[in-house]
């Protein structure tokens, strides 16, 4: 059987890194059966859409790198991918169901609803809707008269709905615990349970991958797979992703926002190696490793399902592995170009641009700390700490001699510079530890820099004495 998996998420705000994170199972699931991976957008709840959303869920796919066989963008077979672009297919099936017994028509007001959800509560029972009772004649003549009216779900009365998922032991639910969900609004919009269904259904979803949170209402769908004669998916409900204290992650606690992220400068392949790890652990005790890795050994039932933490900190640890360990010197430094680009940062791509990246690179996570971590080597205004003030303060004695030995080098390499402050300390009788942090605080304003010799090297004889005679004065 080729695999055919989907996501659908609701264009309602920000790109959510949980969409990420299914999408990533999904997408691997189907690339592994040689199967399709299919984005369909969920855009029935008309109070909620965000006009933009739908655009920034493609752009973070598309960051990603997981790339669907059928969407809105690409097309397909299957098409439109748009629910509120198949308005009129949820209707038919809606009535369907009503035809074959399997779901009514049911007219009470919002009042009468509110009224017997009130006494179903007190009673601790479901909602009893009086218009399952009603003779589908009688109701079929309300309906052709005009009046308004939903479509409802015709649960059974008796026995359970077991939902059989990959991950988990059966579930049982029993049928006089769920109520008759609306299937079809009075204004002829389709809910989630039944677009959702329907549309599985048409585009030959075989695997439905979709968070847990969704487990109380597949008994719902279960009963539509069962009620149109259609066959059911493979159910897999994965692990909630967490904060650290093992709520529900959200954004009042941790940002969920993709573009955050991408903002930030997280690299995609970090940010896909992490949500891998999430909930599945590699068999060979791998951390670090990429999306063809992670498809030739994924297997679906190895995930567990103990509450993954999305934690900053191990994406950051994943980022920073990346930046020294994966990518190569040149694509981290063209990467990084192209990401102060896009926040309108002017730097030419030069070996000078590149040999401050490969001095940075061991000591950021993210791109986003390049500038801040770096602000004397664009310019000779940049900030001193008081820390480094101090370290100046107190080797304005040794200053002028210092930058006298730098000015008078033969060559102004590495090497040379460090030959020079050795002997330096040697001639004067101190520590090297004496000699280099004023130095360091003088050409950088901080001290917290890199390899002090390859510092200066990179800024240059020039700078450096300048420098140090204007602050060590």
């Amino acid at each position: 059987m080729s695999v055919v998996t989907r996501i659908a998420p609701s264009p309602t705000g920000d790109p959510h890194v949980g969409t990420a994170y299914i999408g990533l199972f999904n997408f691997t699931l189907a690339r592994q059966g040689g199967g399709k991976f299919i984005l369909r957008i969920e855009d029935t709840d008309r109070n909620r859409y965000v006009p933009d959303s739908e655009k920034r869920i493609f752009q973070m796919m598309q960051w990603l790198g997981l790339t669907p066989d059928e969407s809105p963008l690409q097309g397909g077979p299957n098409g439109p991918y748009r629910q509120s672009e198949r308005f009129d297919l949820y209707g038919e099936y809606a009535r369907q169901l009503v035809a074959s017994g399997h779901a009514y028509y049911a007219f009470e007001t919002a009042q009468e609803l509110s009224a017997l959800r009130e006494a179903a509560q007190a009673e601790g029972r479901v909602i009893a809707v009086p218009s399952r009772e009603l003779d589908p004649a009688a109701a079929q003549a309300r309906m052709d008269a005009g009046e308004a009216a939903v479509i409802r779900l015709k649960v059974p009365r008796e026995g359970e709905t077991v939902v059989n998922d990959l991950l988990r032991d059966p579930i049982h639910f029993q049928n006089r615990e769920i109520d008759d969900k609306v299937l079809l609004k009075a204004d002829g919009f389709p809910t989630y349970h039944l677009a959702n269904v329907v549309d599985d259904r048409l585009m030959g979803v075989t695997h439905v991958v979709r968070a847990e949170e969704w487990i109380t209402s597949t008994p719902i769908h279960v009963l539509l797979y069962r009620a149109f004669g259609w066959d059911e998916p493979v159910f897999a409900h994965m692990p909630l992703l967490r904060n650290s204290d093992r709520s529900k992650i959200s954004k009042r606690k941790n940002p969920t926002s993709v573009e955050w992220y991408q903002g930030q400068g997280f690299l995609p392949e970090a940010m896909l190696n992490f949500l891998a790890t999430m909930g599945w652990t590699h068999p060979d005790g791998l951390e670090v490793f990429d999306l063809e890795e992670f498809g030739r050994v994924f297997r679906l039932e190895d995930v567990t399902l103990g509450g993954p933490v999305f934690s900053q900190e191990k994406l950051r640890w994943y980022n920073g592995k990346y930046l020294r360990e994966v990518l190569s010197e040149d694509e981290v430094a063209r990467r990084l170009h192209a990401f102060l680009a896009d926040q309108k940062v002017n730097l030419p791509l030069d070996d000078y641009f590149r040999s401050v990246v490969r001095l940075m690179t061991p000591r950021i996570e993210v791109f986003n700390e390049f500038l801040e971590k770096t602000p004397y080597f664009w310019s000779e205004e940049y900030p001193v700490t008081e820390k480094a003030q101090a370290a100046i303060d107190g080797a304005r004695d040794l200053l002028p001699e210092l930058a006298a030995t730098l000015k008078n080098l033969p060559t102004f390499d590495a090497a040379s510079i460090k030959a020079a402050f050795a002997a330096f300390a040697e001639e004067k009788g101190l520590k090297l530890g004496k000699v280099m942090p004023p130095v360091r605080a003088a050409v950088a304003g901080t001290m917290e820099s890199p390899d002090l010799p390859e510092l200066l090297a990179t800024l240059g004889r020039d700078r450096v004495v300048a420098r140090i005679g204007k602050l060590g004065a």
